[in-house]
């Protein structure tokens, strides 16, 4: 046999404060809805249908794309650009150069110590200077005798150019790397060297010329 299930005749004050609860939460939501309306100017349906969506989506709640940002590495700094362009890889030859047999003399009485003037126009001789890889053979020169004044450093170079020079004038790769770029960088030094001495001549000269009365 069926269990008869029992009918409820009486009212249930607990199931019927309940009821009377919920009917003043929707009521006063109606209220509010209608308040809203009427500061606003927009139609309590609509106004209670913002309410009810906005009870659906939480606060809390972010797009998509404010998630990743914030997952992402902490040491990268969204709003930098990033850089696409790349250098050309270099190689470092270690130099030697010096002043020229001719520039001796003036060197010696410009008034600076002449190992000075040397290292300043080897910087200015390579300040944007490219190697080429057209090869360039060693001036024949003479050089000074005077190794005090000899300045010696690493040179980077781009390596493609190198690889030409080689290439092309030392396959079996037995010479120094000096040998191969010294014809480029040894004019460019002497000429700044002679630049350098013909400004601190003007410079003297105008320190010994009679002041105007």
């Amino acid at each position: 046999m069926r269990k008869k299930i029992p009918t409820i005749t009486r009212p249930d004050p607990t199931y019927a404060a309940t009821l009377q609860q919920g009917d003043r939460e929707v009521h006063g939501k109606e209220d509010e809805a209608q308040v809203t309306a009427t500061k606003t100017g927009t139609p309590a349906a609509d106004v209670d249908v913002d309410l009810r969506e906005s009870e659906r989506e939480p606060e809390s709640a972010v797009a998509p794309h404010q998630v990743t940002a914030e997952s992402s590495d902490p040491h990268t700094s969204l709003s930098a650009p990033v850089s696409t362009a790349t250098k050309n890889p270099t190689r470092k030859i270690d130099i030697r150069v010096n002043a020229l047999e001719r520039q001796e003399a003036a060197l010696e009485t410009c008034g600076v110590e002449p190992a000075h003037v040397v290292r300043a126009a080897l910087r200015r001789a390579v300040k944007g200077w490219q190697l080429s890889p057209v090869f360039a053979p060693v001036a024949e020169e003479r050089r000074t005798r005077k190794t005090q004044w000899q300045a010696r450093t690493s040179l980077a170079v781009d390596a493609a150019s190198l690889g030409v020079l080689l290439r092309d004038h030392d396959p079996l790769d037995v010479l120094s790397k000096w040998a191969l770029i010294r014809g480029q960088v040894e004019p460019r030094l002497w000429g700044e060297i002679d630049a350098i001495l013909e400004e601190l001549a003007i410079r003297i000269a105008s320190q010994h010329e009679p002041h105007a009365s």
